[in-house]
């Protein structure tokens, strides 16, 4: 079985059998399981980041009644982006982003100078009305997962906190085999919330945190969110195309909205700055422009099934198990294959683009070796030897600097 190169994530995650659309849920993505194993192993990376960050992972609901949007703002400019319901005859909505009940988590706490910054962040499940003319696979959805991250901090803090998640950004998206990163400075939209005094303030921290990071930047005249302002971060693929990913938006908006204060070293309450940041900014997307970087020849450390194990005939049936065994104590995701012929099974790791394939013959199971065939070619060496190996080849890169 063959299956043509294809740079199309749609067709690559078909190749792969990892997830599928159909039209009773249209935008919303049917994971199966090694689509479902990507979506974790992104998931990790994140995670890895926010704790090396110092950010504590939340979980708010998913539907939430209008009072909620109002105050953020979001029935007034975000009202037919969002899927709205009656919740016994109130008005309410599945919830577009997760910035509002981050606010009513932090506002529990009695906040003092002491406590800020504060980093939370949640690897929240979001809904957006998005027209069925924009869907596209996993790059235009109407149901998501963000990476939806909060900084609340003093004003003084937060140039420090910009230029953190700036310079952590780099590292992370090599870790996914992208090396070229562009920035974008978003400015006030015409329609916004707020006053022109907070939005100057928040534009010039922005600008103010580029010129010490000294990379060069194009402006995005109108283009920030409704509450702020925000650097945008793009990446270029091995086909030359640009896609915007992380972002970190500057908001003196909100936390006036819905109340938040903390208590000030003066003792006079404040109201903190709050900086929405993101890393993916859609996870699905995320992996669709992973996918379509590397098409099929995932990294090792990030295919589905990383070793299929074969034995020739039904005589290597044990030392196959015996070597599947010692994969996976090692960590790795192996699967064993042991019916119909070899030359078809070869083909259908390859058809798979399982990175190591593992063969043991009736020669092998008597040394105690294996052939090992990988994408840069064959070769033979100890069992033992083969599973350490495998175990380094296999590993997950660091996601932090």
């Amino acid at each position: 079985m063959s299956h043509p190169a294809s740079d199309d994530h749609r067709e690559i995650a078909q190749q792969l059998d990892l997830l599928h659309f159909q039209p009773e849920a249209p935008g919303m993505v049917f994971w199966h399981e090694h689509g479902f194993i990507l979506y974790r192993l992104l998931e990790q990376a994140v995670r890895e980041q926010m704790r090396a960050q110092g950010y504590a992972e939340l979980r708010t609901p998913q539907l939430m009644r209008r009072p909620v949007w109002d105050a953020s703002g979001h029935w007034n400019h975000f009202y037919e982006g969002m899927f709205r319901v009656e919740d016994q005859a109130c008005e309410a909505a599945i919830k577009p982003v997760s910035c509002p009940g981050h606010i009513y988590i932090v506002k529990q706490r009695s906040l003092s100078y002491r406590d800020l910054p504060l980093r939370v962040g949640e690897l929240g499940n979001v809904h957006r009305d998005e027209p069925s003319g924009t869907l596209h696979g996993l790059l235009r959805l109407r149901q998501f997962t963000q990476d939806d991250g909060h900084v609340f901090c003093t004003p003084e803090q937060a140039h420090a906190e910009l230029l953190r998640f700036c310079r952590s950004l780099p590292a992370f998206y090599r870790a996914f085999g992208f090396d070229q990163l562009e920035i974008a400075f978003s400015s006030r939209p015409e329609q916004r919330a707020g006053d022109d005094e907070a939005w100057d303030r928040a534009e010039a921290a922005l600008l103010a945190a580029l010129r010490e990071l000294g990379e060069p930047y194009v402006e995005q005249p109108g283009a920030g969110a409704f509450y702020g302002p925000k650097l945008e971060f793009a990446l270029r693929d091995r086909h030359g195309r640009s896609w915007q990913c992380g972002t970190i938006q500057f908001d003196l908006v909100l936390p006036r909205r819905f109340g938040l204060t903390y208590v000030a070293a003066s003792g006079a309450r404040e109201h903190p700055v709050m900086l929405h940041r993101a890393l993916y900014g859609s996870l699905e997307r995320f992996l669709g422009i992973v996918l379509e970087q590397h098409g099929a020849q995932l990294p090792s450390w990030l295919a589905p099934v990383q070793v299929r194990v074969l034995p020739v005939s039904e005589a290597q049936l044990p030392a196959a198990e015996a070597q599947r065994a010692a994969l996976s104590q090692c960590g790795l995701r192996v699967e064993l294959h042991a019916q119909e012929s070899l030359a078809r099974r070869i083909a259908e790791a390859h058809a798979r683009a399982v990175p190591h394939v593992v063969v043991i013959g009736a020669r092998e199971a008597a040394a105690g070796t294996v052939s090992l065939r990988e994408r840069a070619g064959q070769r033979e060496l100890p069992a033992a030897a083969a599973a350490a190996e495998l175990a380094q080849l296999c590993a997950a890169p660091s996601f932090v600097a």
